[in-house]
């Protein structure tokens, strides 16, 4: 339970941060790719791409490894085996496509619904201790080893970069008049939309923990659930719906856990297809996107799966988290900034209060991805054992990454923004309206 606060934080830092993501495509008529391929010089959008991709793809191998664990779990494959396996889920995501992409969200929402469910149910047959589970959202902690990479990998689980690219591009699939009330009333709507869905997925991740708390600590389980409770990962955990749905718990479990994958990749393909259109002008079919990105993320899961098995994967996972939350602030500093910018956003542009929260929680991610990255080396540096010659290269080289992560951050902090993008409303409503009309034109001059 003495994460559950890191959980509840990224819950409200996600909601903040994606509901500007969405505003920023409501108010302009443009995604955050496009405003960066727009207001950025040539060489830092291409390393915003890079990056992008990059986090893209960090977030594909959870999900590859995610569905060979379904695939193992459902028929008994070997690990590597479903994570080649995971290639093919191209093809499944085309055919279902054919139907309508509606009717794929509804098919995965009952399967995620259904496990969801049966984590509900099990949360009250366990029950957990409501004072540990306060306390765990209250009190920040982090004790044990490695408990503070597991606080920053579900950081960048719960906000991941990728998707404010994709939040601010959704937005425009919705026609929105025009009319300053209505851009008003569509960010209003996103914010209350946005806020919904996170506040699902903080109750279900929080029964998710809760269960595995519980259930992990109960007096009555078997020497085999105590082992599994051990080393606790996505191919043991099924143990923890034995009592709700006896020996269809695995098939169930599986069968969830392929469509969450399913869903994953989805998000994943479209955002990587804003991603290029924005930063590159460029356009692929979804299946083509889809299998680059799929083929890239294939390679680690397979070499991890084959040397480390079961427990290397969950690494893995953890890792490539991890690496989403070090990409978080390349998306967030240009989203802050453009959504701050009268010249952006004109009167919707963020309020001071609204500004000030925006940028304490940048900074605070920042600080920690740099606090953990130095720490990590140091730690690394006195307890590796190759030769001290290499040591050095490698700290050496260590030392230029983090100041080269740092030197671009500052860059994309304080760096001008410089092009008017705000669509002036079709009709002023009231004197208000046209003030800010004149205004804004008075600042362009």
């Amino acid at each position: 339970y003495e994460l559950l606060w890191v959980l509840l934080l990224a819950t409200i830092a996600g909601t903040l941060i994606q509901s500007l993501a969405s505003n920023l495509g409501v108010v302009t008529g443009k995604h955050l790719a496009e405003h960066c391929r727009a207001e950025y010089p040539s060489k830092a959008n291409h390393m915003l791409w890079i990056l992008a991709e990059i986090a893209i793809i960090a977030s594909d191998i959870p999900e590859v490894i995610g569905t060979a664990y379904a695939l193992n779990l459902l028929f008994q494959l070997q690990l590597w085996v479903g994570v080649i396996l995971t290639g093919f889920s191209t093809l499944f995501f085309l055919a279902v496509q054919q139907f309508g992409v509606r009717k794929l969200e509804f098919l995965i929402f009952l399967l995620v619904f259904t496990i969801a469910s049966c984590f509900f149910v099990e949360l009250h047959y366990v029950k957990p201790s409501s004072k540990e589970i306060f306390h765990g959202l209250l009190v920040p902690r982090l004790r044990g080893q490695g408990a503070f990479g597991i606080a920053i990998s579900l950081m960048g689980a719960m906000v991941m970069p990728h998707n404010l690219y994709l939040h601010s591009a959704l937005v425009l699939t919705r026609r929105t008049p025009r009319t300053f009330q209505d851009v008003k009333d569509g960010c209003r709507y996103n914010f209350i939309e946005t806020s919904f869905a996170l506040l699902v997925s903080f109750v279900i991740n929080l029964s998710v923990v809760c269960v595995s708390g519980a259930a992990c600590h109960s007096e009555a389980l078997s020497p085999e659930d105590q082992n599994n409770c051990k080393e606790l990962d996505l191919n043991h955990a099924s143990f923890l719906l034995r009592n709700v749905l006896g020996k269809w718990n695995s098939t169930l479990y599986g069968i969830a856990l392929l469509a969450s994958g399913q869903s994953s990749t989805i998000t994943g393909t479209y955002a990587g297809q804003y991603v290029m259109q924005g930063f590159l002008d460029l356009r692929f079919a979804p299946w083509i996107r889809n299998m680059i990105t799929r083929c890239v993320a294939i390679i680690p899961s397979l070499v991890v799966s084959l040397i480390g098995g079961s427990r290397g994967a969950g690494k893995l996972i953890i890792g490539s988290s991890m690496i989403l939350s070090f990409e978080l602030p390349f998306a967030l500093l240009p989203l802050l900034k453009f959504t701050s910018n009268r010249f952006k956003m004109g009167a919707h542009a963020n309020s001071a209060k609204i500004r000030g929260l925006a940028w304490l929680t940048g900074l605070f991610i920042l600080l920690v991805n740099i606090f953990y990255l130095c720490n990590w080396c140091v730690h690394w540096i006195r307890t590796t054992t190759l030769p001290r010659p290499v040591v050095v290269i490698l700290g050496i080289l260590g030392s230029i990454v983090i100041l080269a992560y740092l030197g671009f951050t500052c860059y994309l902090a304080v760096r001008t923004e410089r092009t008017q993008t705000y669509i002036l409303p079709d009709m002023a409503e009231s004197i208000g309206i046209a003030d800010e009309r004149i205004n804004l034109e008075v600042e362009m001059s």
